[in-house]
């Protein structure tokens, strides 16, 4: 636990991490799709998901050129309005916004609201600048800061958005908490020296034998207990 004490700046993830990402999806879609059973409806998820995570990808290798979240997104909802066969402009224009409206887990806020109290807080979110801040005021999440992994054109697990989070603390990487529920986020941060804590989601991308994390714990408020005892 001494290295509990060292730690001066809590990072979070937010998409997955703070905010139950699929399920806003899946509400998006509903909404788009109001006929469609929940089968549909999965098919139509799992079509969104799989192209955002192929895009970021593909930037990744460098085999397209940066584009942000609200692009991609809007990408998305074309390939879901075409699937599930609908065309009305104002509806697909609403369903590429559905980032933005996505629900906080129920221990977020106040995780986030005690932390604050004695550490500065920040999100770290691959979302791009203004979806994240809309995001942020949709789930009622209050940083010291959020960050955009647009300002540095890439997508974690990429090492300059970690540095950028450090950058961001203004101190050395082992004094920065990086806290994900997402084994490769973490790893990322992990590689940048940043200290690591997984919290669990129903979601997430848990951690295998082979990962070495700082802490792990079953949700926020487990971490928060841990960090506000020091």
């Amino acid at each position: 636990m001494d290295a509990i004490r060292d730690i001066e700046v809590v990072v979070f993830d937010v998409l997955g991490t703070l905010v139950d990402e699929p399920s806003g999806l899946r509400g998006a879609i509903r909404e788009a799709v109001p006929a469609s059973d929940e089968a549909h409806v999965d098919e139509l998820l799992a079509l969104w998901q799989r192209y955002g995570e192929g895009q970021q990808q593909r930037i990744g290798r460098g085999d397209r050129a940066y584009a942000n979240t609200s692009v991609i997104d809007a990408e998305a909802a074309q390939l879901v309005a075409a699937r599930a066969g609908f065309t009305d402009l104002p509806t697909v224009a609403r369903l590429a916004t559905a980032g933005q409206r996505l629900p906080a887990w129920d221990d977020s806020l106040a995780g986030i609201e005690q932390l604050s109290r004695h550490f500065p807080v920040l999100g770290l979110s691959n979302a791009a600048h203004t979806a994240l801040l809309r995001l942020n005021t949709h789930a009622g999440l209050r940083w010291h800061q959020a960050v955009s992994a647009e300002a540095v054109h890439a997508y974690k697990p990429a090492p300059e958005v970690y540095q950028l989070a450090v950058d961001t603390a203004g101190c050395a990487p082992d004094r920065v908490l990086m806290v994900a529920a997402h084994a490769w986020d973490l790893r990322g941060a992990q590689a940048k020296g940043m200290r690591t804590a997984y919290v669990h989601r129903p979601i997430g991308d848990p951690p295998t034998s082979r990962d070495t994390f700082d802490w792990r714990f079953d949700g926020l408020r487990e971490l928060v207990t841990v960090l506000m005892a020091t």
